[in-house]
């Protein structure tokens, strides 16, 4: 059992780092325009902050790059040399809201998750829970977004046509 368990884990390692670096690769090629399950547009970019790692145990290396997306080509280095994206910094846009959250492709750890800002003045009569619960709905529509955005990786990494996204990802690193 505590070996399946152990295998889980590198499984699912890989397929997070395949994940973010896939995403990377999939906001920058189409503009960060994606949709959701429902039909709606909205926007994802790895932005600010990019960790890429490759190797293991003594070999291990990682490389922490900050800065506008346009000076990130160190990570973009690191792809080329076989480094996965180990953790991101995701910017999300649908309409005027906006929400950032850093991602680690290990266990998906949210950390730093920010939404949009609310009104938290309340005028007389208001539901004292609304202040929260409008909170609680801005956070289920982003997670919903990244949801909609792994359901559509999952679907690619699974399919006879995973080969096209490689070398379509292949290309993408070339140019530069």
């Amino acid at each position: 059992m505590e070996m399946d368990l152990q295998l889980a884990k590198e499984k699912g390692d890989i397929l997070g780092r395949d994940f973010l670096t896939w995403l990377w690769f999939k906001s920058e090629t189409q503009n960060g325009i994606f949709k959701s399950s429902n039909g709606e547009d909205f926007s994802l970019y790895l932005e600010q902050k990019i960790v890429v790692e490759g190797g293991e145990g003594e070999s291990l290396e990682k490389a922490v790059c900050t800065g506008i997306m346009s000076e990130l080509w160190e990570a973009k280095q690191g792809l080329r040399k076989g480094k996965k994206v180990v953790q991101a910094k995701i910017k999300i846009e649908s309409d005027i809201n906006e929400w950032i959250v850093q991602v680690e492709s290990s266990d998906f750890n949210f950390a730093g998750f920010k939404t949009p800002k609310i009104d938290t003045k309340l005028d007389e009569g208001d539901d004292p829970d609304s202040i929260f619960l409008e909170k609680m709905f801005l956070l289920e529509k982003a997670i919903g977004f990244i949801d909609d955005v792994y359901n559509d990786f999952i679907s690619k990494r699974l399919s006879i046509h995973w080969q096209g996204e490689v070398d379509a990802f292949k290309k993408w690193l070339s140019e530069d």
